[in-house]
Parts: C-alpha cells; structure tokens; sequence
C-alpha cells in the first residue's frame, strides 16, 4: 500500500468510526462485577467478532475484517468496502461502485465487449476454433542426454543401450522424451556413415571440428534427413541452442549455416550411385573394410542380404524362470501385461513389443521372467546342462546364459561363471539374487590362465567367446564402428587361446559348446576347424532336439550359423563338441 494511500486512511479515521486502537497482543481485562449496570459487556480479545448490538453513538461498528455488516450506516450510504467484491446494488450517483482490486466490473448492458485488461482477448466467435497439431520436440533436457549418450558412444567407445540407461537413470524425462530420445541417437548410430557423407558437402573439413560439435551436427542431420516427426526449422534451433548451452557460442553459426544449407540442398544431395565402390557402405552405414569382408565370406546375394537386413520388428524377446514359474503361469502372467505378444522362435518364449521401464516392472523385478535372445538360449540348449552337473560358463556375463543353465539343472549342481572384470561379476551376483539361483558360482577369473584344480572336472563348458558381434548389429548398431581389421585379429587370436584352454576342463564324456554373436567363419568355422585338427579326442555333433528342425537343419560342416534375414534371430554361430571316452 502506497504512503498516500496510508494518509488517506488516517484522514478517514473520525471519532467514532472506528473501534478504539487495543495493544496488538494483550485482551483488555473486564470484570463483569464492576461493570455499570446497562453497559452492555465488552468483548474479550482485540480479533473476535463484533457484538450484534449498536454502540453508544448509535452506529455500527465498524468491522475491520470478514464482510461488512448489511445494514447502511447513519449517512444512508453503504460501508465504504476496502476489500473484496463490490456490493451488488448501484449507489445513488448511477455510476458502477468502484473496483480497487479484483476482475474488472461487468460490462454495462449493450452491444459492447467486454474490456479485458490482462487477459487473454476474448475469441473470435465468428471463426470455428482449429485445434492446433503440436509437433514433438524434444525439451532441451532430452537434447543434452540424446547429444551425451552420442558422445559416449562416438567417442569414448560406450554400449549405446548402456549409456542410454545410465544417462536416463540420472536425468528426469518424460516418457516421450525418453523414447524419442533413444530413436534419434539409435538412429544417428545406425546410419552415421550415411549422416556424414551428407554433411561433408557443406563442410571444407569435418575432421577439423570438435568431437561435441561434429556430434551436435549428426543429432539435427539424422533429424532432417531420416525422421519427419521434428520440422526442420525446430531441428536447427535446437541444435543452435545445444551448442549455446554446451559453451560453444562462437560455433553458433557454424552451426546455423551448415544445418540451413542442409535443408535447402537436402533433395539435391550427391549421393553415390549403384555400382560405385561405395555405394554399400554409404547407403547402409557399413565400414568399407566390413563390406568387402562379407562378400568375401559369402556368396554375393547372401551378402547382400546380411548388408541391407534391418529389423522393423524391434521387439523384446522374454523367458520364464524355470524354476519358479510354470508354463501355464507365465502365460496367465502375459495376459495381465499391455504389451503386445507373439510366440517366438523357441518353444515357451514370447516377443514383447511395448516394454518401457521394464526394471520397474514386478515380475520381471521379482524373478519371473527374463529378457535373453534366441540365439544365446540356443547355445545354452546345445550344451543339454542336466540336473546334478557341473557347469563351467567361461565367459558368463551379464549372466543370462548361466541363469538359463542353473534354471535347467533345477537349481541343483554347480555352475561356475567367470569373467574377467569385476564390476560385470557383479552383474552375474545380480542375476542370481533376482532369480533366486543358488547353484551359481561367479568368480573374476582370468579365462586364457589355465587352472590346473579344474582339468577334466566339468560334466560341460560353454565358451561364448569375445567376438565382432556382426551377428546383432542390428541391435546394437554402434558394434560396426568399434570394430577394426586389427581389432578383428586379436580377436581371433583371443578366441584361439580360450577355445585351447578351456577345453582341458572337459571330463571324458562331456560337452564343449563354442558360440559367437558374429557372420565371419574366421572367427566360427575356421576356428572350429582348427580347434579340431589339433585336438582329435574331440568330435563335432549335430544340434540337439531342443533347437527347432528348421534352425537346426542349417548346420554345416563345423557349426550352425544362423542369419537374421534367412532365420529372424540374431546371427549366432554354434559348435557343440563331446570328449571322447577313450
């Protein structure tokens, strides 16, 4: 309240209109003995209601708070009302009471708008309301965490489902942010080859720029040349302002300019034509080296077949626990779920499209289901683990191969799971706790360090080995570009010297399964093959029953191979051998 307006209500304090000043915190002390006879009493308390009664000057008195009494007082005017809404009825002067506060006062009666001061303007009543189509964009939280999880990925070699998890664990996102978020840099991953030819037309040396920048680039341009569900103009100023925000405001219109040429040349791009030596790698984002190493691997149909397969499916394969849950629960527990459910490939799994959050869910929290891929079930099956055995899964983690092992021996016997990092033992622990599988047995080791206390004492060993993963790039597009020619020798070698090790713990009679996520024979057949020739007390078998006829029936001289054009699962590659006796 203003001075002036303090002033003017001083002025307006006359002897008599108002109730006498009472000290702020203290009730007056009355005693009804000493009180004149006819004096009406007082009132305790500074605060409480007025009495109903008149005071001695025949007015009202006056109420400092609540509403105003209704009756007028002595001037035959109405209690002047500092507060609240004005009283209904006209004064006599003809003129609307005045507003101090509040909406504005009706509209006299006529053809008149109303006067709307700080509102919104009213409508046009003449023109229909057209309901705006909102485009979703992404909020500027789930651009930082898309541009993260890319430099992550790009630059610090990270797993692009890893990061995302990580990154949407420690950020709060809506659910469509989240999941639009996993597309564009899923999307970004998948055809980065392809992003960046385009760019490399309006940019003198790409190599040249800072990773973040180079990656901000990529996000906007997988945005305007392979999605539609973000206008260009949106994708743009976003970009501009992630590189703000990222430090980088002297980039700013680098940025700008290179993405606004982008959408004006986008339908007039250079790309390579059929026949061109890179045309492949280009138009499917594959390394070129990759290229020539599949056709050189296959016959020139398959192998273009494995380059263009993409999987529009994109559903999530899932199992019961064996242990705690019956065929017939988990299909009762499926019907209660909003996901939408198909068989799979394997007898008693499902595919699941619409999962989200599936950590949160309960039963999968609870140990009732787990998510595991076909192909690495089926090189579980090929090692036909039996109630009572000892078990040794070489490399094991996360755990979900060793899970599916210890859930077939009924929670009986031993299954040894090694590996040699211990945060990804920590994750086998994991598995174990939440499906309650008391059989297993993690431990960090060494798997190419031969341990003498364990030769010939495993009834199986599954090595799913270190491999190129060329078997799920599908899945985890970002495998392509980790993999080098180099990177590819060593793990040969690796795979060599593990296959050479674990095998001395076979016992006579048991089972040795060798298994890889990859299409290249040099890492599968050719592995096999020479494992073979040097080691004789081993023999190759066929697949078991438990892998389907048309599955197993691709078995070929040193393995099956299983494609996802030609199977629809991952490329796995399986070669299930047994110790002879004698």
């Amino acid at each position: 309240m203003s001075d002036q307006h303090k002033d003017n209500n001083r002025k307006e304090q006359a002897p008599g209109h108002f109730a006498p000043q009472k000290k702020a915190y203290s009730r007056p002390y009355t005693n009804d003995k000493t009180r004149a006879k006819g004096t009406p009493p007082q009132r305790r308390g500074l605060y409480g209601r007025p009495a109903p009664e008149a005071t001695a000057t025949g007015k009202p008195p006056e109420r400092r708070y609540g509403r105003p009494a209704p009756e007028a007082t002595a001037t035959g005017k109405p209690p002047e009302r500092r507060y609240g809404r004005p009283a209904p009825e006209a004064p006599s002067t003809g003129k609307p009471p005045m507003r101090r506060y509040g909406s504005p006062s009706p509209a006299p009666r006529g053809p008149q708008p109303p006067t709307r001061r700080f509102l919104r303007p009213a409508p046009n009543q003449n023109k229909p309301r057209v309901q705006e189509r909102v485009q979703p964009i992404l909020s500027k939280d789930a651009r930082v965490a898309a541009l993260l999880v890319l430099n992550r990925v790009l630059d610090g070699g990270a797993y692009a489902s890893l990061s995302l998890d990580e990154v949407f664990q420690n950020m709060r996102l809506s659910p469509q942010d989240k999941r639009l978020a996993a597309v564009i840099v899923y999307k970004t991953v998948e055809d980065l080859i392809k992003i960046d030819f385009a760019l490399s037309q309006f940019l003198k040396d790409a190599e040249a720029l800072t990773a973040k920048v180079r990656n901000i680039l990529r996000l906007s341009a997988c945005q305007i040349l392979l999605m539609d569900k973000i206008p260009d103009f949106a994708a743009t100023n976003e970009a501009v302002e992630l590189t703000r925000a990222s430090g980088m405001e002297e980039m700013t219109g680098l940025v700008n300019g290179v993405l606004r040429s982008l959408i004006r040349g986008k339908d007039d791009l250079a790309w390579p034509k059929e026949g061109d030596a890179n045309y492949l790698s280009v138009t499917y984002s594959i390394p070129q080296w990759l290229v020539d190493d599949l056709f050189a691997s296959y016959p020139e149909e398959i192998a273009l077949k494995i380059i263009a397969y993409r999987n529009k499916n994109h559903a999530v394969t899932m199992r019961r626990n064996r242990v705690l849950v019956s065929q017939e629960e988990f299909d009762s527990l499926l019907t209660k779920k909003s996901w939408e459910i198909q068989p799979g490939k394997l007898p008693g799994t499902v595919r699941a499209k619409g999962v989200t959050n599936l950590s949160q869910d309960l039963d999968f929290a609870g140990g009732r289901l787990s998510v595991q891929g076909e192909g690495s079930m089926m090189a579980v099956l090929a090692l036909e683990p039996k109630v009572g055995m000892t078990v040794l899964d070489v490399c094991a983690a996360p755990g979900g191969k060793t899970a599916l092992i210890a859930e077939l021996m009924q929670n009986t016997g031993r299954v040894h799971a090694w590996d040699v990092h211990a945060h990804r033992v920590e994750l086998i622990y994991a598995q174990a706790e939440r499906l309650r599988l008391y059989n297993i047995r993690p431990a960090v080791r060494d798997a190419t360090v031969y341990v003498e206390r364990f030769d010939q004492m495993m009834d199986a060993v599954l090595l799913d080995a270190p491999c190129s993963g060329t078997g799920v790039m599908d899945n985890k597009p970002d495998i392509k570009y980790r993999l080098t020619p180099q990177g590819l020798e060593d793990l040969i070698d690796l795979q060599a010297k593990l296959l050479q090790v674990n095998a001395q713990y076979v016992k006579p009679g048991g089972t040795l399964v060798y298994a890889t996520c990859s299409l290249l024979p040099q890492e599968n057949a050719q592995q096999v093959k020479s494992f073979l020739q040097a080691h004789p007390e081993f023999d190759l078998l066929p697949p078991p029953d438990s892998i389907p006829a048309e599955i197993a029936e691709m078995q070929g001289e040193y393995g099956l191979q299983t494609l996802p054009h030609r199977d629809d699962i991952d490329g796995f590659f399986i070669a299930r051998m047994r110790r002879r006796t004698s």
